[in-house]
């Protein structure tokens, strides 16, 4: 079974009478046999709109209780069960109770239209989604029930519903729509004249956009190429010459003396490239039409009227608007141009207007050369075996009296207009046949040195000879042109490959792509700008080169990139055929800088993630591993406190001894999270100096048992740049950890050697050891390996000891030690001077402790 259709009454405004306009079509219906019935109708209570229910098949509503009130909804089951050839649905837009199979009354009708039933249903314009707001701009009220616009583009039908706003007014106030006592407010707030006329306005336009779409794909269907002037469409052919502003303002007064309008403006460009327009000016000339309410159409080929006049008949367009020809009177030999080429097969459907302007007859200049891209040298090289070769070869033949036939003559000099056409293009070859011409006829064509010939076999050898020529120019000038178009697009698509893959690499670096334009296009600087809206100031996203502009318009190319941004090129003026890749570059650049801040983003989230994670920790730290020795703390003060023990001095001492050590493990603690919070913050700052590690190590000892420690530290070891203070307490800190997890009561080994411009320390313990994946880990805030203690602290130790060598240019790294255990590896900057004699004499002997 086919999917059904759908008919829509779209009405202008709330009570036109589409409802009763879709309940008289139904007892049209029913009157010629066709099984209609009411799937939902709502009538408000107006009484006319109830009478046209009666003598209609009403399917019965399904009920639904929604905070304890009952409500009615259409019941799709039912309808379907039924399956009736035609279903009336009224209020398409409205929003279903909670709890019915589907959010909306308008996907109840898909599922009808998907089982074969035709649909009849209705919808005010107020209720499209895309005009939300401009209704809600004219009338101040927000429409909370939206249906999709594709949904009623979709309809098979669609009958506009209308009505003046001064009948609507007079049907309200005679009841017909309201209730009384809601009709004197009605009519001061929503259904005020102005309202009324705004929403039929948009009713009409919205429905001619919709006829519109009808006539296009009827006219396709039906292969009609002739214009049916239903509505003036104004076609405004540019040459991207400065006469097009003039054209744009001339269509624009044009389509506002008819009402409804619109203006196209189209630039033609050869598909070879080859131009004469401005790209700076055409970007004008399309901001022009798009802020007058009209489209910028950019097309190709090789004929430009004919390409006008099929693009204006497949718009059905009813008026062409053109400029006066901005040739010399010289120029014509060329061709009748462009707009009388227009109008003379432009026929009688449309209409071709000439405009004046200042650029009138001052010259457009001559089509580029297609040489010109042979090279200076090239084109000279052509024009020389042009000219002078058929001189030389004269000379040549006379002066050494070589008589080879006029055939072979001929040969020699197609053989020469061959050689320019492949070094200059078509010019020097056309020149070289008319000028071989010539001389054939007058050195060796009889009658010899006159300008006639007397065989007329001779005559025919001539023109085929002009004929020839002329022919192997342009077929050796068209393969040269394939040849850099074929280069060209090799090119391009190398460049284009470039860009691609650099999108599949996710590379990030704006200045090397940007680097890559100017080096690709031979600009002197290249900057990517960018702003907020279109009121705000430019800004400069990156730049490259000496010098760079700070507006686009300031720009010898500007290539636009959406709404807010666009890549500005100075040094020349690109040919159009460059734009297109430069095109693909300025999407690459905005695709590379929305990714680099992207990732900038991506770093802060996860800068954040990082401080909430820390913050989470710290928490769980504050929780248990700072409560701890408050609650021993607390625990030694009651009791010491406490009258209703007598301590004696031992207990005494031990509860005191509890408190400090308590006191030092908070100390400790403490100390961890503030310097930890210094190394998240950046706000660590070292004090470097020249210092001796025996000066430094043995103070972060302390504390530790004597017999836990053995200290190596050799008198011959360089200074070290570092600040005493940090130093101190990361060796602290790693020295504290290689004894907690030491075993065996092997003490742990801190030694000390210089490596060429560093000086490494060695903390060195037996303990379990670490596996290699969880090397880097253990230096993250708030890690603690194995099965440790809560009690053991916070896991901060070595986060803040690595955190601290890294402030003073250093390194901190984990080791296996050989046999089982961690080694702690601090590599540190030795001093810029070596120790001399005197400083070795005074240095301090080597300490141990064991």
């Amino acid at each position: 079974m086919g999917r059904g259709r759908l008919r829509i009454y779209l009405g202008a405004a709330p009570g036109v009478g589409k409802t009763y306009a879709m309940l008289a079509e139904a007892h049209r219906r029913v009157e010629r046999g066709t099984d209609c019935v009411v799937g939902f109708v709502e009538h408000h209570e107006r009484p006319r709109t109830e009478a046209m229910l009666r003598g209609l098949e009403q399917i019965p509503r399904r009920e639904t209780v929604h905070r304890d009130a009952t409500l009615t909804e259409m019941d799709v089951d039912a309808i379907l069960r039924r399956a009736p050839a035609v279903v009336l649905v009224d209020e398409l837009a409205h929003t279903n109770a909670p709890g019915s199979r589907h959010d909306k009354r308008w996907r109840d009708v898909e599922e009808l239209l998907a089982a074969g039933l035709d649909v009849v249903s209705t919808v005010n314009i107020q209720h499209l989604e895309s005009l939300g707001d401009v209704v809600e701009s004219i009338t101040g009220v927000r429409q909370r029930e939206t249906v999709p616009d594709e949904v009623v583009r979709r309809a098979d039908q669609i009958e506009l519903v209308d009505m003046s706003p001064q009948a609507l007014r007079r049907r309200m106030a005679h009841g017909n729509v309201y209730q009384p006592d809601r009709v004197d407010a009605a009519l001061s707030n929503y259904f005020r004249p102005g309202n009324l006329t705004a929403l039929r306005e948009l009713a009409l336009l919205w429905t001619a956009d919709r006829v519109d779409e009808y006539l296009q794909q009827y006219r396709g269907e039906h292969g009609i190429r002739s214009t049916w002037q239903a509505r003036e469409r104004i076609v405004v052919g540019l040459t991207g010459g400065p006469e097009g502003r003039t054209l744009i303002r001339r269509a624009a007064r044009m389509a506002a003396k008819a009402s409804g309008g619109e203006i196209l403006a189209v630039y033609v460009a050869r598909s070879d490239g080859l131009t004469a327009a401005s790209p700076k000016e055409l970007a004008v000339q399309r901001t022009l039409v798009e802020d007058l309410g009209g489209t910028f159409h950019h097309v190709l080929g090789d004929d430009v009227p004919t390409a006008l006049l099929a693009f204006a008949r497949g718009v059905n367009a009813t008026q062409i608007v053109l400029g006066s020809s901005r040739r010399k009177t010289w120029q014509y030999v060329f061709g009748p141009g462009v707009g009388v080429t227009v109008a003379r097969e432009s026929g009688p459907d449309l209409d071709v207007h000439i405009v004046t302007h200042e650029e009138v007859a001052k010259g457009r200049g001559l089509p580029v050369a297609r040489g010109a891209r042979l090279g200076t040298a090239r084109v000279a090289a052509g024009w020389l075996t042009g000219v002078a070769g058929p001189v030389l070869m004269t000379l040549v033949l006379l002066r050494f009296h070589i008589e080879l036939g006029l055939a072979n003559d001929m040969l020699l000099f197609l053989s020469l207009t061959v050689g320019a056409a492949l070094l200059g293009g078509l010019w020097p070859a056309l020149v070289s046949a008319l000028f071989g011409s010539l001389l054939l006829n007058y050195y060796f064509t009889r009658p010899l040195h006159r300008f006639a010939i007397s065989d007329p076999r001779n005559v025919v050898a001539l023109v085929i000879f002009v004929g020839v020529a002329l022919a192997v120019a342009s077929v050796v000038d068209l393969a040269a042109r394939r040849t850099h178009q074929a280069a060209r697009l090799r090119a391009e698509s190398e460049i284009l490959s470039f860009l691609s893959g650099s999108v599949l690499r996710g590379e990030t670096a704006l200045d090397a792509l940007l680097e890559r334009v100017r080096e690709t296009f031979n600009m002197e600087s290249v900057a990517l700008l960018e702003r907020l809206s279109d009121v705000d100031p430019w800004t400069c996203a990156a730049r490259v080169g000496p010098r760079s502009v700070d507006r686009p318009e300031d720009a010898d190319v500007d290539m636009p990139v959406g709404d807010h941004m666009a890549l500005a090129l100075s040094g020349r003026v690109l040919p159009a055929e460059d734009r297109r890749v430069l095109a693909a570059f300025a999407a690459q650049a905005a695709v590379v800088l929305e990714r680099r801040r992207l990732l900038d983003e991506a770093e802060e989230a996860r800068k954040l993630a990082e401080g909430n994670r820390i913050r989470t920790a710290l928490l769980a730290a504050v929780s248990h591993d700072l409560r701890t020795p408050l609650a021993a703390i607390k625990a030694a003060v009651s009791s010491l406190r406490s009258d209703d023990v007598e301590w004696s001095d031992a207990d005494e001492a031990d509860l005191l001894e509890a408190i400090e050590e308590g006191s030092d493990r908070l100390d400790h603690l403490v100390g961890n999270l503030l310097d930890m919070s210094r190394l998240q913050t950046g706000t660590v700052t070292p004090l470097i100096r020249e210092i001796d590690l025996d000066e430094v190590v043995p103070m972060a000892l302390v504390g530790v048992p004597e017999a836990g420690v053995h200290l190596d530290i050799p008198e011959t070891l360089p200074m070290v740049a570092v600040d005493p203070g940090l130093l101190e307490r990361a060796a602290a800190n790693v020295v504290e950890n290689a004894v907690k997890y030491s075993t065996g009561g092997r003490p742990v080994s801190v030694a000390a050697s210089a490596l060429g411009s560093r000086v490494e320390l060695r903390v060195v313990d037996r303990g379990p050891g670490v596996p290699e994946d969880a090397k880097e880990r253990i230096f993250e805030p708030f890690q603690r390996y194995g099965d440790a203690p809560r009690g053991a602290g916070v896991g901060l130790g070595l986060a803040v000891a690595r955190g601290f060598v890294e402030a003073m240019a250093g390194t901190l790294t984990a080791e296996d030690t050989p046999g089982g255990g961690l080694t702690m590896v601090f590599s540190l900057r030795a001093a810029a001077a070596p120790r001399g004699p005197a400083a070795t004499a005074a240095a301090p002997q080597p300490k141990g402790v064991s």
